[in-house]
Order: structure tokens, then sequence, then C-alpha cells
């Protein structure tokens, strides 16, 4: 699986840049990033001080929700040049389902 990259330098803010900052974000239960889980459905940049992340959660009771939310906000903003605010909305339409994870992670799980 893709390593997870720990950035030293703040990175222009592009949806591109914002989905490799997410890679620092585990699923705690799982152990396996957000990105390569398939659970980042949009990222929307409303300004170079503003993001909109669209998420989801693997199930919609997801006791963790709150606890990723609070992650994804804050390695965007140490992460990604000049961005104050980011928006995290979870959505279930589509629900999560396993064919929505990266190859890698499929094959970290022993998914084929």
């Amino acid at each position: 699986m893709a390593e997870a990259v720990e950035t030293t330098e703040k990175l222009p803010p592009t949806e591109d840049n914002v989905r490799q900052t997410l890679k620092q974000v585990d699923d705690p239960e799982i152990g396996i990033n957000i990105v390569d889980l398939g659970l980042v459905y949009e990222i929307n940049l409303q300004s170079d001080k503003e993001i909109q992340v669209v998420m989801t959660l693997t199930t919609p009771f997801c006791p963790v929700g709150p606890s990723i939310k609070q992650q994804v906000g804050n390695v965007i903003k140490k992460d990604v040049i000049g961005v104050e605010k980011v928006d995290v909305q979870f959505t279930f339409n589509p629900p999560w389902d396993k064919e929505m994870m990266s190859e890698e992670a499929k094959a970290e799980l022993g998914i084929f």
C-alpha cells in the first residue's frame, strides 16, 4: 500500500495536494488511510482559505466519525498553504462499499 506522506513544506491548495495530505488520516478501526479506503468523495476548493471535504464512513453509526472529522481539518490546515477553514460533510449516498477501496488497500486487507 502507498505510504502516507508526511510533508515538511506546506503545499499549494489544489485538489490533488489536499487528497495527498488526507492520506495521513487513517481509519482507526481498519488502519488504512481514508483516501485509499475510498471514503473521500469530493474535495471542493471554496477559496484559497476554505476547503470542503465530502466524505463518508464505513458505517453510518461509526463511533470514530467526530475524530476523523477533526483529523481531516487539522492535517489540511497544517499542510496546505493559507487554509483557515475546513468544512467536512459526511454523506452516506452512495453508501460505502469495499469496491471503493484502492487496489493497494484491497491487497493489504486480503480482498481480491
